[in-house]
């Protein structure tokens, strides 16, 4: 199994940045990928550990639950683990690791929403869960700022949402987010420039932007 140091994590705050190798660096996760494909155990678990934050962060601010989300975490550096012989090209890994991570919100999702229907077809979709009555980016910060700028996220297109929360939250470059949704990076641009022209143009968007820098 993989965790943090302390093991699960208490604060109730935004995750804190990875130490993952910067740009001058890369080269470092690449010659830890290539050894860790050929099984090697020490390589993998360094890569588990370079990454862990970055991966739980995604996945905290797609799901609201701590819970959710350190469960989700270990889930993908087990399939990482399964999986990493099957990567081609050692320099994609973070984007190939981003992408796991996202298709396992994606599946925690749909559990829920099938929950939710056989709830419903049993007539008891009026019994309301805490985790479907709080709003999932309430549990993720306090501050009025996030909880109400993820309010207008959430209501762009799919590609726009996905490609904004990857640049501006999850801070991967414009290559690492078309690798990692399988897109082009001219698409990528396009995405994050429709994204940044809805903000701008939403009075509520403008009002929260005084507010953070009065």
């Amino acid at each position: 199994m993989y965790s943090n140091s302390d093991g699960r994590a208490t604060s109730d705050r935004e995750p804190a940045r990875d130490s993952e190798p910067g740009n001058d660096d890369r080269h470092v996760v690449a010659v830890l990928v290539a050894s860790a494909k050929t099984g090697d155990r020490k390589s993998l678990e360094r890569l588990a550990a370079l990454f862990h934050q970055r991966i739980f962060g995604l996945v905290y601010h797609r799901t609201g639950n701590r819970m959710d989300a350190e469960d989700l975490t270990q889930d993908v550096f087990v399939e990482m683990t399964k999986s990493i012989k099957k990567l081609r090209d050692p320099n994609s890994f973070k984007a190939w690791l981003c992408r796991i991570a996202l298709n396992r919100v994606k599946d925690l999702h749909r559990r829920r929403k099938l929950r939710f229907l056989l709830a419903k077809s049993e007539g008891e979709a009026h019994v309301e869960t805490q985790e479907e009555a709080e709003s999932p980016f309430h549990q993720i910060q306090a501050k009025e700022f996030w909880r109400q700028l993820h309010g207008l996220v959430q209501k762009m297109p799919g590609k726009e949402r996905e490609t904004f929360l990857l640049r501006y939250v999850d801070q991967l470059r414009i290559k690492e987010i078309a690798d990692t949704l399988r897109i082009s990076e001219s698409a990528v641009k396009t995405h994050l420039q429709r994204a940044l022209k809805k903000l701008k143009r939403a009075s509520a968007f403008r009002a929260l932007a005084r507010e953070s820098t009065s």
